[in-house]
C-alpha cells in the first residue's frame, strides 16, 4: 500500500470513529432526555461539528474514488473527443469553484478563529478547517486529473468515471 494509501485508510478510520462517538452522543441525549428528562450539555453541538467533518472530508474521499454523482449516461453516449471535452470542462469549472470555496473558506477560518462555539468553546475557525481541508483537497484531486488529461495520461476508460448503476 503506497504512503497516500495509508493516510486515506487512517483517515476512513477518523471517519468511522468519529461516526460511532456522534452515534454514541445522540442516541444517549435521546435516552436521557426522553428517560429520565437530562442531557449530556455538549452532545448537540459536538455531533453538529462532527457531522460537517465526516461530511465534507468524506466528500473529499468520495472524490477520490471518483464516486459524486454525474452524467456518465449522457456523456457515455459521445465519441472520445467529446468525452474529453466534457471531462476537461467540468474538471475545470469545478477547480474554479473549489478554489473560490478555498479562499472564501480561508478568510472565514481566520476570522473565525476569535469566535467560539457556546457550549464547547472550541474556535469556529476549527470547525470551519474541515471545509478548508475538503475544497483544497479536491481542488487537488482536479488538478491531477486535469494534468493527466493535458498530458495526454489519461486513457479513454478513464474519461467517464462510473461509480456504479441501480441495475449492478
Amino acid at each position: 500500500m503506497s504512503f497516500l494509501g495509508k493516510i486515506i485508510k487512517g483517515v476512513e478510520v477518523v471517519l468511522i470513529v468519529m461516526f460511532g462517538i456522534m452515534a454514541v452522543l445522540v442516541f444517549g441525549n435521546v435516552v436521557l432526555r426522553y428517560g429520565f428528562n437530562s442531557g449530556i450539555v455538549f452532545s448537540e453541538e459536538a455531533s453538529r461539528f462532527m457531522f460537517m467533518w465526516l461530511t465534507l472530508i468524506g466528500a473529499l474521499i468520495v472524490m477520490k474514488d471518483h464516486g459524486h454523482l454525474g452524467m456518465s449516461s449522457v456523456v457515455d453516449r459521445l465519441g472520445e473527443r467529446g468525452q474529453r471535452v466534457c471531462r476537461f470542462t467540468a474538471d475545470l469549472l469545478t477547480l474554479v469553484c473549489c478554489l473560490l470555496l478555498a479562499h472564501g473558506t480561508w478568510k472565514q477560518v481566520i476570522i473565525g478563529m476569535d469566535d467560539h462555539a457556546p457550549v464547547t468553546g472550541i474556535p469556529m475557525g476549527i470547525i470551519q478547517t474541515s471545509l478548508l481541508i475538503s475544497s483544497v483537497g479536491m481542488a487537488l484531486v482536479l488538478a491531477y486529473g486535469l494534468w493527466r488529461q493535458l498530458t495526454g495520461r489519461m486513457g479513454k476508460d478513464e474519461l467517464v468515471p462510473y461509480s456504479g448503476s441501480v441495475g449492478e
